[in-house]
């Protein structure tokens, strides 16, 4: 899979943090980089320094943060001069782990999650086809084609990436911080490797983009969504069957 993303979707993720002091802020943040891809596995970290002053927190913070990462083992701190803090993508979870988690969840909240998630993404999508740059366009094709192939945890992360990506092309800081939000938390049951394999739906919506249709682009990424949201809610009722 393709790694790395734009320069205004990273931005995004390492913006201040609204509320200063709190590691478990700064965890969550990079958690959400390395599982979304932001953060390439080996990819090295900035130094604790960096990092505080991009979150806008002290280093003990970050220091904080970076214990609670290498217990969860998605970083690895090597010493020496070419040492540091570096990143280790997660592997594949258990095939019934995502069972698990959707149980978790109730049918009500499964819907209210995607009534907020049409709302941004469909005016992420609109704003994307009146706003983006050839550059976005291309990011958003190569992200249509890593969902290609994808499988597991990479076809969960393409679906993540390419709408992260059309919400940093839709060149509004706040829907793409939305958009963050929404994937940090139940959003991305959404996602979950359901069997669908919507490829052609991606790149419907980047050709919507691309062409400068704003109104097609909206209704494209709502009906993506919301056959997503429906597979989701028929397997969740199963998994409650007795």
């Amino acid at each position: 899979m393709r790694k790395g993303m734009s320069h205004s979707a990273r931005s995004a993720m390492f913006a201040p943090l609204g509320q200063v002091g709190r590691a478990e802020a700064v965890t969550a943040r990079l958690v959400d980089a390395i599982t979304l891809g932001l953060l390439a596995n080996e990819e090295q970290l900035p130094s604790e320094a960096d990092l505080a002053a991009q979150f806008g927190v002290s280093t003990v913070t970050v220091r904080e943060a970076l214990v609670a990462l290498r217990q969860q083992g998605l970083v690895e701190t090597r010493r020496g001069r070419s040492g540091g803090s570096f990143v280790r993508a997660p592997a594949n979870p258990p095939p019934d782990e995502w069972r698990s988690r959707l149980r978790e969840v109730s049918l009500s909240d499964l819907r209210d999650v995607g009534d907020h998630y049409l709302a941004i993404a469909g005016a992420a999508a609109k704003l994307a086809a009146e706003r983006s740059s050839p550059e976005d366009v291309a990011r958003l094709r190569l992200a249509t084609d890593d969902l290609r192939t994808a499988h597991g945890i990479d076809f969960t992360r393409a679906e993540r990436q390419f709408h992260l990506e059309v919400a940093a092309a839709a060149q509004s800081p706040r829907l793409t911080h939305e958009e963050l939000h929404l994937q940090s938390e139940r959003g991305g049951l959404l996602w979950l490797p359901l069997g669908a394999h919507p490829h052609e739906e991606h790149a419907a919506i980047t050709t919507a983009i691309a062409s400068a249709d704003g109104e097609l682009a909206r209704k494209l990424t709502e009906e993506h969504i919301l056959g997503a949201l429906d597979r989701l809610a028929d397997v969740h009722l199963d998994l409650l069957a007795p």
